[in-house]
């Protein structure tokens, strides 16, 4: 009977899944290494312990344990977000099962990982797709652009009276402001040239440009990680990459408010269907009221914008100008925190 048990509880140490074993009065009786490692705590601090005491997200579950206690079967609660320590947020799968003896066994899965996964397929998918569309479009627009502005200097040429060119101007101003449009949804055509460059110069570059737009009341800090080596770019297209992003910043927090530049390192990262071994992070985060939870999603396609004199089309380039690096920008959002990530992998793979 004990070798029995002790293969079980090798079995449970062993597991990746998350396995905690509480009382009828929410007391911790286990922990396996995985559930450990997930919460950040240590079975020695949790024994006896109230486990919504020790890990505040339980309490979210409360209503799924005791629905399976009231069954008297296991209970499944899908991707649910809980607060797993100070400022650690996870996404679990959770599995509720009551025990003969009065216990009940949780298995945790956590999704994030997946879910950030599934997340990136669909925005490369969606990046692709909608170059693809836009180019299309872009050429289409491009000819008889070029037709009508031509004809309107043609005719600015032939007329006398300076009240009738007025039209004319407002034609090719008009013409040039939806050619230079049309340039930014085309993007660059040719693989960018790169070279080994610090990214810090390239972030400190963009935050003296954006330093001299901003009003006086924001403020543009940092907190970089030295030890982070030099990344193969195309320094040029990153600034403009940085640059769209930083700007959307500063016109979401207005007047007053805050953005802060921060660098890491990631190891062991995938980006679309590729596990790089070091990844550098950029995130470019704001205070400003944060995007709309039905925006999200959208955030990224050309001409989707929530300010009436944006042209819808900053993030979308340096979606693409990123993707051109292997990298993708991702966004999380909730009101006075903003957050966009740059991942860009820190490695030259073999084309």
């Amino acid at each position: 009977m004990n070798i029995r048990k002790n293969k079980r509880l090798d079995l449970l140490e062993n597991l990746a899944t998350a396995v905690v074993l509480i009382d009828e009065h929410y007391r911790v009786d286990y922990l396996n290494p995985a559930a450990e490692v997930l919460f950040r705590v240590s079975t020695r601090q949790t024994n006896g312990q109230d486990i919504r005491k020790v890990v505040p997200g339980f309490a979210k579950l409360t209503d799924a344990i005791d629905r399976a206690v009231a069954q008297g079967a296991t209970y499944t609660e899908r991707e649910t977000q809980i607060a797993a320590g100070p400022e650690h947020y996870i996404t679990v799968e959770c599995s509720v099962t009551p025990m003969e003896n009065g216990r009940i066994l949780l298995e945790l899965t956590a999704l994030d990982r997946h879910l950030r996964i599934s997340k990136e397929h669909r925005l490369i998918a969606q990046n692709r797709a909608i170059r693809e569309l836009i180019r299309g479009l872009a050429h289409e627009i491009k000819n008889p652009l070029g037709g009508i502005r031509g004809s309107a200097q043609l005719l600015d040429r032939e007329l006398d009276h300076d009240e009738l060119r007025e039209y004319t101007q407002v034609i090719i101003s008009e013409a040039d402001r939806l050619q230079a449009l049309v340039n930014g949804l085309l993007g660059p055509d040719a693989q960018p040239e790169k070279r080994l460059v610090n990214i810090h110069q390239i972030l400190e570059r963009v935050r003296h440009l954006v330093q001299a737009e901003a009003p006086k009341g924001v403020q543009i800090s940092r907190d970089y990680d030295p030890s982070i080596p030099d990344i193969q770019v195309a320094p040029d297209q990153l600034i403009q990459a940085v640059l769209n992003i930083v700007r959307n910043a500063m016109q979401a927090v207005g007047k007053d408010g805050r953005i802060l530049l921060r660098t890491r390192t990631q190891r062991l990262f995938t980006i679309g269907n590729i596990t790089h071994k070091l990844v550098a992070r950029i995130d470019i985060v704001d205070n400003g009221p944060g995007i709309a939870p039905e925006f999200q999603d959208q955030i990224f396609y050309p001409m989707v914008t929530t300010r009436a004199q944006g042209s819808g089309i900053g993030l979308s380039i340096a979606q693409t100008l990123v993707s051109q690096h292997g990298g993708l920008v991702e966004c999380s959002s909730q009101p006075g925190n903003t957050t966009f990530t740059i991942s860009l992998p820190l490695e030259e793979r073999d084309e």
